[in-house]
């Protein structure tokens, strides 16, 4: 529910748009404030489960996420402002998700022994994978059908039979002892905000000034947060020795390029479907279907794997597929080719995604000690966002540069692109932005490729005892010994 509200908005922004009667900057921020109020309080929330249990913060999380649901969806029904309201709404939402994230990852880290974690993380993968491919689809059905609020009324009944499932089904799991980092918590949130909210508005600002000096101090802060990390001597708020494990290290970098490749990819895509083939939201959304379906029939078989082989077996080769189907996506884009053909990029994006990932996440979590899990949830999910965001914000400033240097006017295309189906003259051109612009996020998931090649074999895969030669020499050594 939290994942599928971050790409299912990107499917109804034009009805949005037309509906609320706003601009298209004031659409853009119903997602960006979702993004900004999910990203930030990342690391405290993290740390919030470890001291009050996961399973309490999630459940407060899970019903602010779900009222806020409903308040989206009556925003226009309010006094006020609709859009101003409808941001509102996805800010306290944002919220409710940034309580929810780290949670689930944390009961799944203290629950699972680290030899069957794999399994249960790959499960876990799959379900954020397909929801993340899910939410375009089901955002299709529902503006097409009853209309765009019910993207979020569908939230409600959601919401509630999770909560009487996590009340009845969640352990609950022993908290621990923290002190609160105040100062840590004011510097992680305060470069957090600004790193995002310049990412965020740099393309609708043209880069300016104030974006640039936004996104500087935002960098200044974080890196005197690490700093404060360090020095700290009580119990800092971002545990920097969790970093001395190579794969979580390796692994939150790793999540960022998928964070980045997923959200940007979806962008130009949705642009192609509705702007230059003509399909309608439900149409463009059913293009996923075979990326779903792939990504739920392989992830048990993945999930075992996790559990059995090296991670680099297995996220290396999955986002290498990834990366190919979106070359092949671009490749084939064409306002007269058949649309089935364009079934078949999806495809091998759903055998990647499946190999992606929970291998990925049971990477970054199996050696975490249970004390810190909830921080540890805490940074990847914090990578994760911060990748999103900087994907939207560079596919977005791409897809403005490639349609000023293949249209002859490029406000012309943006006038039509959230008003129907772009005129003959203008498809190919359209359509050759589109493509280019989808070989950043290929580029950006070989590049987490390359970092998830030097993940090194988990401990539970390591042998107990020595090969067969070792103990014959071993054995010879005490028999010498004995004589």
């Amino acid at each position: 529910m939290i994942l599928i509200d971050t790409t299912i908005v990107s499917v109804a922004n034009p009805s949005i748009q037309q509906g609320l009667g706003t601009t298209t900057t004031g659409v853009i921020w119903v997602t960006s404030a979702y993004l900004l109020t999910y990203a930030v309080p990342l690391l405290v929330t993290g740390r919030l489960g470890d001291m009050f249990g996961p399973k309490r913060i999630y459940l407060i999380g899970l019903t602010v996420f779900t009222l806020a649901s409903l308040w989206c969806g009556f925003a226009d029904s309010l006094p006020g402002s609709g859009i101003g309201n409808l941001i509102a709404a996805r800010a306290v939402q944002g919220l409710g998700a940034a309580l929810m994230t780290p949670q689930t990852m944390a009961v799944i880290t203290r629950t699972f022994p680290s030899a069957k974690r794999g399994t249960a993380m790959a499960l876990w993968g799959a379900t954020a994978g397909v929801a993340t491919l899910v939410g375009p689809l089901l955002g299709g059905v529902l503006v097409d059908g009853p209309g765009w609020e019910w993207i979020f009324f569908v939230n409600v009944p959601i919401g509630v039979v999770a909560f009487v499932l996590a009340w009845r089904l969640v352990p609950n799991l022993e908290t621990h002892v923290h002190r609160m980092d105040w100062l840590g918590i004011a510097l992680s949130s305060a470069g957090m905000f600004l790193l995002v909210f310049g990412l965020q508005e740099g393309t609708e600002n043209d880069w300016n000034g104030w974006v640039w000096a936004s996104i500087g101090t935002g960098l200044v802060t974080i890196a005197l947060f690490i700093w404060w990390q360090r020095v700290n001597k009580n119990e800092p708020l971002l545990p920097l020795g969790l970093f001395k494990d190579r794969n979580f290290s390796l692994a939150n970098a790793t999540i960022s390029t998928v964070g980045f490749s997923i959200t940007a990819m979806f962008i130009p895509m949705v642009y192609f479907f509705q702007v230059v083939r003509g399909l309608s939201p439900t149409q463009t959304a059913l293009m996923t279907v075979p990326t779903a379906l792939m990504t739920l029939v392989l992830a048990r078989l993945a999930g075992k794997l996790t559990d059995a082989v090296h991670p680099r077996y297995l996220v290396v080769p999955g986002m290498l597929l990834v990366a190919l189907s979106l070359w092949l996506t671009a490749a084939m884009f064409s306002p007269t080719i058949e649309i089935g053909w364009l079934l078949i990029p999806p495809t091998i994006l759903g055998i990647g995604s499946a190999f992606m990932w929970g291998p990925i996440s049971s990477t970054a979590t199996r050696n975490l000690p249970m004390e810190a899990a909830g921080a540890g949830s805490g940074v990847y999910n914090t990578t994760r966002q911060v990748g999103a965001v900087l994907g939207s914000a560079a596919i977005a400033t791409l897809m403005a540069s490639r349609l000023a240097a293949n249209l002859p006017s490029p406000s012309l295309a943006g006038e039509s692109s959230g008003l129907g189906e772009l005129p003959d003259a203008l498809k190919d051109g359209f359509t050759t932005a589109m493509s280019e612009t989808l070989y950043l996020p290929a580029a950006v998931i070989v590049l987490g490729a390359v970092m998830a090649f030097f993940f090194v074999k988990p401990a539970h895969l390591r042998p107990l005892r020595p090969p067969a030669a070792e103990q014959e020499n071993a054995a010879v050594g005490r028999e010498s010994n004995t004589n």
